[in-house]
């Protein structure tokens, strides 16, 4: 097992609970079973996974202890330990080398079926009415048919307006969803929700704080959806589950431990009748495309938050699952990413 250390550079500063960053930091995991390599990343983001410095030192305990306990006594020693993104990287370098070992796409390896291509959403930012409805516009006319527009920096009122001008621009057709990274009280989220609910808007995203199970819980039964996203970083699923605090479910394998971790939370979601939106942390190429897998391994998955490669200045390798017309490309090559696209070495 190899690990190697890489920055990436953010196109545009990324605002998280632990304050902003301008680059995303982790590491590539080399392994090798049976004489078939895999390559996995590790990129942590603080407030939703370990730190850099501890997912290193867990990386570093699980190639030596590799040597005697083996790959999945390791795996499971790391899946309560507190570092999901480690786990991330070694479980994807894992399922990416026995994915290659079977001649099977990583989807296929997960329990998927044939899938050429998965649905995504574009994100339209926080700016004004003007500015709002023109990258709304842009998405749509590039293809897309789902828009993410953040929401909750503004007076409710003011967020309405904006999802109505929108609304107006693109049309009953286009699929809208907002995101307020929990900024609201129970009371603005309840006056968004009613506001939206006229707009036809599917869902909301973390309308609330992360640990406010039983807020959530109280906003659904109207027209608009809740989704939770943070929440899933500080509760198990089968907890937001017993809340009965969501409609949907945002599903991020970085935060969670891998894509056998994420697929699992996903399907166990919809055994409970909640819909699941497989998204990234602003990962990188490995990460990223490992989540296209994930969301190509579930049936109908509907559209998810793939189309992140823009929020990166550089990335490890070129794009080995392109976005185009509002779909992202599923590899059908063996493995998670074509042979050709592989990291060798920094």
């Amino acid at each position: 097992m190899r690990i190697e250390r890489f920055s990436l550079a953010l196109a545009t500063p990324l605002a998280t609970a632990r304050g902003t960053i301008d680059a995303r930091e982790g590491f590539l995991v080399f392994v090798d079973v049976d004489g078939v390599r895999g390559v996995g990343e590790a990129t942590p983001l603080p407030g939703w996974t370990e730190s850099l410095d501890v997912s290193r030192a867990a990386l570093d305990r699980a190639r030596r202890a590799a040597a005697t306990d083996g790959w999945d006594a390791v795996l499971g020693t790391l899946a309560d330990a507190g570092v999901p993104a480690a786990r991330h990287g070694l479980a994807l370098a894992l399922a990416d080398a026995r994915s290659r070992t079977a001649g099977v796409p990583l989807y296929r390896h997960l329990g998927g079926e044939h899938a050429e291509c998965v649905p995504v959403n574009a994100t339209v930012g926080d700016g004004g009415i003007e500015t709002t409805v023109a990258a709304a516009a842009e998405a749509v006319e590039r293809g897309f048919s789902t828009l993410k527009i953040k929401v909750g920096t503004r007076e409710v009122a003011g967020d309405v307006a904006r999802l109505d001008a929108v609304r107006s621009a693109v049309g009953d057709a286009i699929e809208l969803r907002a995101d307020a990274n929990g900024a609201w009280s129970r009371e603005e989220a309840q006056a968004a929700l009613d506001g939206f609910a006229d707009l036809d808007v599917a869902f909301v995203e973390q309308p609330l704080a992360a640990d406010d199970l039983a807020g959530h819980a109280a906003l659904r039964g109207g027209s608009v959806g809740v989704a939770l996203d943070e929440t899933l970083a500080e509760h198990a699923v089968e907890t937001v589950l017993d809340a009965d605090a969501a409609d949907v479910l945002v599903v991020k394998p970085m935060a969670l431990g891998g894509p056998d971790r994420a697929r699992a939370a996903a399907l166990r979601a919809r055994e409970a009748d909640l819909d699941t939106v497989v998204t990234t942390t602003i990962d990188g190429a490995l990460a990223r495309t490992g989540a296209v897998h994930v969301a190509a391994s579930l049936p109908d998955p509907p559209a998810c938050g793939l189309a992140t490669a823009d929020r990166l200045a550089e990335d490890l390798v070129a794009e080995p699952a392109p976005v185009a017309e509002g779909e992202v490309c599923v590899p059908q090559e063996s493995g998670s990413v074509p042979e050709s696209s592989l990291p060798v070495g920094r």
